[in-house]
């Protein structure tokens, strides 16, 4: 990492730095939490794009996905859930995806003609009828028990570290199928694709109660840092807090705001680490050659549709991972909170300002862009103060400035693509 790039990163913190002075250092460990997380999720589709050029619009599916792992696989077991119609889930997603895998070899296995298309129909037809007739009487019993805390399939109680790399691996599934279908469009049409696919994902996390409580959202899954509350009743704790001269509830919410620092900046160590290695590597000068020419890297022998679905793979999984852990800095899904403004636009803001194919750029722009993000608001809103001071009070202009300051964020994020693009095209 060169002078420049040091300058920079010093610049960063010394935002969160100051925030930690001038407002509070559970404000600034706050942002910085989330920050590592939003990076996480830049350098997955810094991945995608800067490696392989693909526009992935979806990335607040793959987000959601990553999130629906904790519940999946840490939330504790719904009490007679499975017994009721838990079987009955599984065994209507088998005939769903029998159904599915059926329409296929029949489609590639018969001549073209109307023959193929009635058995088709016929296969797909008969493989919904049966999918609904095991699966929705499943359903609706799970949903029945309890639905005021429950009404969901429930989880497996697994300690909550292991649904991050579950995330991965769920999220990783689902760009599978995704790239199957849609990696052969073009770029437009690819991102068109995926914003509608992570819109279905969202729709289905919302509808289907059985799965994760649907907008009712599950609450207090587990956390992999000690409780607040826990720390405040220790008496090595309290000691250590006096010894320090700090209100132990304060104390307590600093140290587990740290705690959650460190797991996310070793995840995000590692994965840049990796990212670096492989992007100096021949599967990175691959990469990069098929991003900046199909046709000649298809003429040297190179699967480009393999290697992109490759890398789509790779990213999402990333992504799925940060969202897996944003879900536990939050320990509840909400499904309702998911966004393409905060989960899929910032994001790709962060890897603009970042720099195409460049790691740290990536990870230096989550940082500066959740900082902007959370920041700008209030620093509006204390600008907007200072420059109506003078004015009277019930005045209309004066009311207008200061409720104009909650646009700050936007007219931020704007103004800083412009500039990076005016004066830092390449980051």
């Amino acid at each position: 990492m060169n002078r420049k790039n040091l300058t920079l990163f010093a610049l960063v913190a010394l935002l969160f730095i100051g925030t930690g002075f001038f407002q509070s250092w559970n404000s600034s460990l706050g942002i910085l939490n989330m920050a590592l997380i939003s990076a996480i999720m830049a350098l997955g589709v810094n991945l995608q794009w800067g490696y392989a050029g693909l526009f992935n619009v979806g990335v607040m599916g793959f987000v959601a996905l990553g999130g629906l792992a904790v519940v999946l696989a840490s939330a504790e077991p719904a009490p007679g859930a499975w017994n009721a119609g838990g079987m009955g889930i599984v065994l209507g997603l088998m005939l769903g995806a029998l159904t599915i895998g059926g329409a296929i070899l029949v489609w590639r296995g018969m001549a073209k003609g109307k023959a193929r298309v009635l058995v088709l129909l016929g296969v797909l037809l008969a493989g919904f009828f049966a999918f609904r007739a095991v699966f929705d009487p499943a359903v609706t019993a799970i949903e029945a028990i309890n639905p005021a805390v429950q009404g969901n399939i429930g989880g497996l109680g697994l300690p909550v570290l292991l649904a991050w790399p579950l995330g991965g691996l769920l999220a990783a599934a689902a760009a599978w199928a995704i790239g199957k279908t849609a990696l052969g469009l073009r770029s437009d049409y690819l991102a068109i694709a995926t914003l509608g696919i992570a819109e279905i994902v969202l729709a289905v996390m919302k509808n289907e109660d059985w799965l994760a409580r649907g907008v009712k959202n599950v609450i207090s899954l587990p956390r992999p840092v000690p409780y607040e509350v826990d720390l405040q009743q220790s008496p090595g704790f309290l000691a250590w807090a006096a010894d320090w001269g700090m209100d132990p509830v304060t104390a307590s919410s600093i140290v587990v705001k740290l705690c959650y620092a460190g797991l996310f900046g070793a995840v995000l160590v590692a994965l840049v680490v990796l990212s670096e290695l492989a992007l100096k590597s021949p599967w990175g000068r691959m990469m990069r050659a098929i991003r900046d020419n199909e046709v000649a890297a298809e003429a040297m022998g190179k699967h480009v549709t393999r290697r992109h679905l490759q890398v789509f793979i790779l990213g999402s999984a990333v992504i799925g991972v940060a969202g897996a852990m944003m879900t536990t800095l939050d320990s509840q899904l909400t499904p309702g909170t998911y966004t393409p403004l905060r989960f899929t636009f910032l994001i790709w803001v962060m890897v603009i300002v970042g720099g195409s194919g460049n790691n740290w750029g990536a990870v230096l722009g989550g940082f500066l862009i959740w900082w902007l993000w959370v920041m700008v608001e209030p620093i509006g809103l204390g600008l907007m103060s200072a420059v109506t001071a003078g004015m009277a009070d019930g005045s209309w202009l004066k009311v207008h400035l200061q409720d104009s300051a909650a646009h700050m964020r936007l007219i931020t994020m704007g103004l800083v693509l412009l500039l990076v693009l005016r004066f830092s095209p390449r980051g």
